[in-house]
C-alpha cells in the first residue's frame, strides 16, 4: 500500500502551492491531463466511430464507477452536467397538484439547489424551509413529498443526520433527496444502507474529477416507474430508432437527457480511480486527524472556529472566522496558500488525503502573521471563489 505522501507527486500544483481548498475545487491529478489527451485523440483518430466504442455509454460506465464510491448498485447511477440540473430531473416527475406538495429542507442548503427548489412554488409546491439549528425532522409530515438535505453544510462543514432525516420522511411517505457534494471523496458514503431515494454529487471538489461531471442516483425501485418529463433521446429505449414518441429506457437511463459532455466524463475518472485506490475510510481517517489539528492550531492561535467541534460531526473542511477573513484569505493566495471563505461564516481549509501537517502549520502560521502585522489590508474587497 502506497503511502500518502506518496501520492503527492500526482497532483501538480502541490510542487508550489499549499492548496487547501479541496472543498471547493480539487487539485487536478496529473493522468486527468492525460485521459483529457486520450479523448483527443480518440475523436482526431476515431472520429464517429468514437460513439460506438466507449462515448455514448459513458454516462452509465462513468456512472457505475461513483456508484462504488458512494455503495450504490450497478446501474442506478447516471452522470449530468451538474448537481442542479440533476435535480431539477428528479423533480420533472412529480406534480404538486394534491394535499402531498410539500417540499422541506434547510436553511443551510446551497444556494443553486435552493432557488431550483423555490422556483417550484409556481407549479403548485409548498416549500418550507427549516431554520438553520432546528431539526428537518421535525417539518416532515405527512404533506411532505420530497425531503432535499445536505449530507455536509458548505458553510461549516457540519455532518446532517441523514438517518434520522430519512427513518422520519419514510414514516409519512416521503423522498429523500440527498445532496451528498461536499462529502463523497473525504466522508464515506453508503445510500443503499442509507435507504435514500435519490442522490446527488459532482466531481468538482474531494473526488478531484473537475466540473461538468454531476452525477444522480436513483434508488432501483423507484427508477423502474418515475417518467422524468425533463429528458432527452439518451433516455429512449432505442434512441438510434429515432422514434416520433418516447419510451423510456429501463432502469436510471431514463434519467439521461441529450449528448453527454464526454471530455468531462474523461477528466473526472483520472480522480475517481485515485479516490478508489486510496480508498474513501482511509481518506476519512486522515482528514479527522488533519482537522483536528486545524482545530488546535487555530484555536491556540486565538481563531474562533465556527464549524462543528465534535470530529464526529464534522467533514472534510474547517471553518475559522478571523478579523477581515475575506481579505485574509486574499491575502494568502498572495502567498500561495490556496483557501476560500464564505460570508458570515469564515475561511474555509480544507485539506485533503495528500496534505502535510507540516502544510498545515505553515498555514496557520501565517493567518496569524497576517493579522497580526495588518498585512491583509491591501487586499479589501476580495472576492470569494
Amino acid at each position: 500500500m502506497r503511502e500518502l505522501a506518496d501520492y503527492r507527486d500526482e497532483f501538480p500544483i502541490l510542487a508550489h502551492t499549499t492548496y487547501l481548498i479541496n472543498h471547493s475545487l480539487g487539485a487536478m491529478p496529473a493522468r486527468a491531463e492525460l485521459r483529457v489527451a486520450e479523448y483527443a485523440r480518440m475523436w482526431k483518430e476515431r472520429g464517429i466511430r468514437a460513439w460506438g466504442e466507449g462515448w455514448w455509454e459513458m454516462p452509465l460506465t462513468v456512472g457505475d464507477q461513483i456508484g462504488r464510491i458512494i455503495g450504490a448498485p450497478p446501474g442506478t447511477t447516471t452522470m449530468h452536467q451538474n448537481v442542479t440540473v440533476a435535480e431539477a430531473i428528479v423533480l420533472s416527475c412529480f406534480r404538486f397538484e394534491d394535499e402531498r406538495r410539500r417540499i422541506v429542507y434547510e436553511e443551510g442548503n446551497f444556494p443553486s439547489v435552493r432557488y431550483l427548489y423555490q422556483a417550484q412554488a409556481d407549479r403548485g409546491a409548498e416549500i418550507v424551509v427549516v431554520p438553520e439549528g432546528q431539526p428537518v425532522a421535525d417539518a416532515i409530515d405527512e404533506r411532505t413529498l420530497l425531503v432535499p438535505v445536505t449530507h455536509v453544510l458548505f458553510k461549516t462543514g457540519e455532518i446532517q443526520d441523514v438517518e434520522a432525516i430519512v427513518r422520519r420522511a419514510h414514516e409519512v411517505g416521503a423522498l429523500v433527496v440527498l445532496d451528498a457534494y461536499q462529502s463523497v471523496g473525504t466522508v464515506p458514503l453508503d445510500v443503499s444502507r442509507l435507504g435514500v431515494d435519490f442522490a446527488v454529487g459532482g466531481s468538482v471538489k474531494w473526488l478531484c474529477g473537475g466540473p461538468g461531471a454531476g452525477w444522480l442516483y436513483v434508488r432501483s425501485d423507484l427508477a423502474e416507474r418515475l417518467e422524468p418529463t425533463l429528458t432527452g433521446w439518451q433516455a429512449h429505449a432505442r434512441p438510434f430508432s429515432f422514434e416520433p414518441e418516447m419510451d423510456y429506457a429501463p432502469g436510471a437511463g431514463r434519467f439521461l437527457t441529450g449528448t453527454p459532455n464526454v471530455p468531462a466524463l474523461y477528466a473526472a475518472t483520472a480522480g475517481y480511480d485515485l479516490i478508489e485506490e486510496v480508498g474513501v475510510e482511509r481518506i476519512r481517517e486522515h482528514s479527522m486527524r488533519q482537522t483536528a489539528l486545524l482545530v488546535d492550531l487555530l484555536g491556540a492561535a486565538g481563531f474562533d472556529l465556527t464549524g462543528p467541534l465534535d470530529p464526529a460531526k464534522r467533514g472534510g473542511t474547517v471553518t475559522v472566522r478571523t478579523p477581515g477573513f475575506a481579505a485574509v484569505h486574499g491575502e494568502l493566495a498572495e502567498r500561495e496558500i490556496l483557501c476560500d471563505f464564505r460570508p458570515d461564516s469564515g475561511l474555509r481549509l480544507g485539506p485533503h488525503f495528500f496534505t502535510t501537517d507540516e502544510e498545515l502549520r505553515f498555514a496557520v502560521e501565517q493567518i496569524a502573521a497576517i493579522v497580526e502585522s495588518g498585512a491583509h489590508e491591501r487586499q479589501a474587497g476580495a472576492a470569494a471563489y
